[in-house]
């Protein structure tokens, strides 16, 4: 295996590159990257994908994500977690699982979120996080993101821990933020654990601290196929001929049996190899290469009669 993706647990302390720096080392890999950033203080589930498996990375940090949060209540700062300079306090008012459920639910569904100072997100050529360094706070315009569920999971006062599946670009500690600013007391993220990417939990992760002692064949063996990461999509495989054309760029005949409205397709050769991605046309009909990747080899080349 030369691709793939590996499902690491980061822990606190390290940067998302710091992981991908550490696998390109013990792998000695030159093409790593991982498909959707942890703040620091965070930890949880980083999927770092390995060689072909890097073009996946815009169709893998599409797909869900789900954290268990700890929000500390009555109280502000300027990083939205407990790292940061605090800017305000404020008393807590009562707090219990059923209150707490009814202030998350303007939350949930298609909400503007203003991102973090602290965020990787650009402004003018560069990152909000340097700025904020150099003590410049830039206006940042609200972005749409999507929150499937917040489940409130526990409440200890001054503290609750809630459960959040929110879609591509949602920043936790913005809710935070934000839920604390509904209840008039300030909130921040205390602890931040993502259980959840896509198809990959924690289930399926190695320990980020355990990377630099374990051999490289040990890390290659917990290695999962690319196509596992469009493991939800729709699976399709072309005969001898389509997988010829599809190889060579050509849009070719989709197979019967699509779901009707989807978009792509992880496809299949002729010998059972992940060839890529496909765009459907035509109502379905059609399947256009999107991305192809190299890392399966369906088989000796089979030229179209």
């Amino acid at each position: 295996m030369t691709s793939g993706v590996l499902v690491v647990d980061k822990a606190p302390g390290g940067t998302s590159f710091d992981v991908v720096a550490l696998v390109r080392r013990r792998l000695r890999v030159r093409r790593v990257g991982h498909a959707g950033t942890l703040d620091p203080g965070a930890t949880g589930v980083l999927a770092i994908l390995i060689g072909e498996a890097t073009k996946l990375a815009p169709y893998l940090t599409e797909q869900d994500k789900e954290y268990v949060a700890t929000l500390r209540f009555g109280i502000a700062t300027d990083t939205q977690d407990l790292t940061g300079r605090v800017l305000a306090e404020a008393p807590v008012p009562p707090l219990t699982v059923a209150s707490l459920t009814e202030a998350t639910r303007p939350f949930v569904g298609r909400i503007q979120q203003v991102p973090p100072m602290y965020s990787a997100v650009h402004h003018e050529g560069r990152r909000l996080y340097e700025l904020a360094r150099e003590g410049r706070e830039v206006p940042r315009q609200p972005r749409e993101v999507v929150v499937h569920a917040i489940t409130v999971e526990e409440v200890t006062p001054p503290t609750a821990r809630l459960r959040i599946v929110c879609g591509k670009g949602t920043y936790v500690r913005a809710l935070a933020r934000d839920l604390g600013a509904a209840l008039g007391c300030g909130a921040v993220v205390e602890r931040l654990v993502r259980t959840r990417v896509g198809p990959y939990t924690l289930a399926d992760a190695v320990r980020g601290d355990e990377l630099g002692r374990l051999e490289p064949a040990a890390i290659w063996a917990r290695v999962r196929p690319p196509v596992s990461a469009l493991a939800a999509w729709p699976q399709v495989r072309l005969d001898a001929r389509a997988t010829v054309a599809f190889l060579h760029g050509q849009t070719v005949s989709a197979p019967p049996g699509l779901p009707p409205g989807a978009r792509h397709v992880a496809v299949h050769g002729a010998g059972g190899g992940f060839l890529g991605v496909g765009e459907l046309l035509a109502g379905g009909r059609l399947v256009k290469p999107e991305r192809i990747l190299h890392a399966d080899h369906p088989g000796p080349r089979v030229l179209p009669a």
